[in-house]
């Protein structure tokens, strides 16, 4: 695995690359290696955004440096575990644009190696079988100014061996037993006050079956996984920190081949969401969200579903940098990356999403034209569309006032407006129903504006987008909000503050019909509306579904 390293060039962006640096120059610890990082997800949930930037660390680094970098299931925990999850994770970083080659492995691939590792542990007077159970080990744990005591700790080996042997053939029942590493049980680390690294669980493992019934705890398996895949840079969160020790001790005292370094870095936190994959899965079996992929989750897959693209999510996690110090981003600075990329990439249309009939009195009954639309301004090389203008038209409910407020410059009796890209309309009147809902606004457009610029040079203050009547399509419109109504939702049940109002589905939306052969997870900026994707779950070319990814910046409403 060795490789000469050419550090010319390579500019550290934080911390952690000053450590590689160190490392792979000259008289470093892996001086002429390759850096070697890993990802290691637990496959017990979806990956969420908070992975997104330690699969940004894994791989970003590894990548910087020249490196490869490993994807690797924790799949120590049988119980949480589950192949569905793994496919999930697979998927996700693929998507993100990260790609681990053929490196792919599990933690149960070194079961036996651990195993055999234990073994040596006890043979060297450094591990011994405790009967103690989690109660009594915990009473006896100790404080700061107490050791923690075992009465099994000067067990003699050989009964240890005898018994932990008996332990993988099945012998005892669940919590019976456990193996301890023999450390200090007067350590100011309780981390170090001889841990538990095996313990007896007769679940179904997902990949092994009923082969093993002893599980290592993950403490004993990441430095021995990271080990034995000759991991050069182990990259953890930060509350790994108080376990290095324990790491750098299973390292130093297990023959392995390999002595990787333990690096640690904060976490992603963002506020009006939870992260945790215990809360997130609470979520979904409680049916308060519909599945992982639900556009208000912070997965990975429900941003995707959203409209999230990768290089927003990446240019997110490289924008938030690398720290030792926990901190909480705001969510809105996600949103901002999300609408730079897509401002700059994503194909502008016309959508009414509250329609109400517009209809030109003036304009020939049966004619039709077209106008070109431009289908992005940033990107000339997108070319344009054609768009179809007759008689009636849809337009936006709010695009019309009978009473027009202070500052409000759309259609209102005698205003006019441009149609964007069409022509000047200036308002008549209005139709209402027996309600008194306005069911149809009238106007007269001016026959010498084609293309919405006046003959005679007047000054039109506002446009507003439209969509000819005969030839929309419907659509279904989900607007998203925050999935909880305060900032931390953590602080006390996070169940309290979820939000019912953070879906609302908008029916008979309509839609120009070049949209009719927009394909899942193909992005659009709805003009005056926001970014919109098409679900890539429920909607199909019979019945289009739109996501609302991001809002615009907030303009003119109503009241204000």
């Amino acid at each position: 695995m060795s490789e000469e390293n050419n550090l010319d060039g390579i500019v550290s962006t934080n911390f952690i690359d000053e450590f590689v640096k160190e490392d792979i120059g000259p008289g470093g610890r892996c001086e002429g290696m390759r850096v070697h990082t890993r990802f290691p997800p637990e496959p017990n949930g979806y990956l969420h955004i908070g992975h997104a930037k330690a699969i940004y660390i894994d791989f970003g680094t590894a990548e910087r440096f020249g490196g490869v970098c490993n994807l690797r299931m924790d799949d120590t925990n049988p119980a949480k575990e589950d192949v569905e999850y793994v496919d999930a994770i697979k998927e996700d970083i693929r998507w993100l644009g990260y790609d681990w080659e053929d490196r792919f492995y599990f933690a149960s691939d070194y079961f036996e190696a651990m195993y055999q590792g234990a073994l040596e542990l006890i043979e060297k007077g450094l591990a011994y079988v405790c009967e103690l159970t989690p109660e009594q080990m915990k009473a006896m744990r100790g404080d700061l100014t107490t050791p923690a005591t075992c009465p099994y700790r000067d067990r003699p080996k050989e009964e240890s061996l005898d018994l932990f042997k008996r332990m993988r053939a099945g012998e005892f029942e669940d919590g019976r037993m456990t193996l301890r590493a023999r450390i200090d049980l007067a350590s100011g680390n309780f981390n170090m006050r001889d841990p538990v690294i095996y313990r007896i669980n007769h679940a179904e493992h997902h990949r092994t079956g009923s082969e093993w019934c002893i599980y290592p705890m993950y403490d004993y398996a990441h430095p021995f996984e990271d080990a034995m895949e000759c991991i050069t840079h182990s990259l953890c969160s930060l509350e790994f920190e108080d376990h290095r020790p324990f790491y750098d001790w299973v390292i130093q005292n297990v023959t392995l081949p390999s002595k990787p370094r333990q690096i640690e870095f904060a976490r992603l936190g963002i506020n009006n969401t939870v992260m945790s994959k215990r809360k997130l899965r609470s979520l979904v079996e409680g049916g308060y969200v519909a599945g992982w992929d639900d556009p208000r989750m912070p997965t990975l897959c429900g941003l995707r579903r959203r409209g999230y693209t990768p290089a927003a999510i990446r240019n997110f996690s490289e924008r938030n940098g690398v720290s030792k110090v926990n901190s909480t981003v705001e969510y809105a600075f996600l949103e901002h990356c999300l609408r730079e990329d897509l401002n700059w990439n994503a194909r502008r249309v016309m959508a009414v999403l509250d329609p109400v009939k517009l209809i030109i009195t003036n304009y020939p009954e049966g004619k039709t034209e077209t106008f070109e639309v431009e289908n992005n301004p940033n990107k000339p090389e997108d070319g344009t569309r054609e768009v179809v203008f007759s008689r009636e038209l849809w337009i936006e409910r709010e695009d019309f006032m009978e009473e027009p407020v202070k500052g409000y410059f759309r259609l209102f009796l005698g205003n006019e407006v441009r149609l964007k890209t069409a022509y000047i309309v200036k308002c008549t009147g209005c139709k209402k129903d027996e309600a008194g809902n306005v069911i149809e606004v009238t106007c007269e457009y001016d026959k010498d504006s084609r293309g919405g610029n006046a003959a005679d040079g007047r000054k039109i203050k506002s446009t507003i987008h439209w969509v000819d009547a005969s030839d929309a399509i419907d659509a279904e419109v989900r607007i998203y909000d925050n999935l909880f109504t305060v900032e931390n939702p953590e602080e006390g049940n996070f169940l309290d503050y979820l939000n019912r109002d953070s879906l609302e589905i908008l029916y008979n939306c309509k839609l120009e019909s070049t949209l009719k052969t927009a394909k899942p997870g193909e992005s659009f900026q709805f003009m005056r509306q926001g970014y919109f994707c098409v679900d890539n779950r429920d909607s199909s070319p019979e019945a289009l579904v739109f996501n609302r990814s991001v809002k615009l910046k907030d303009s003119f409403k109503p009241g204000k």
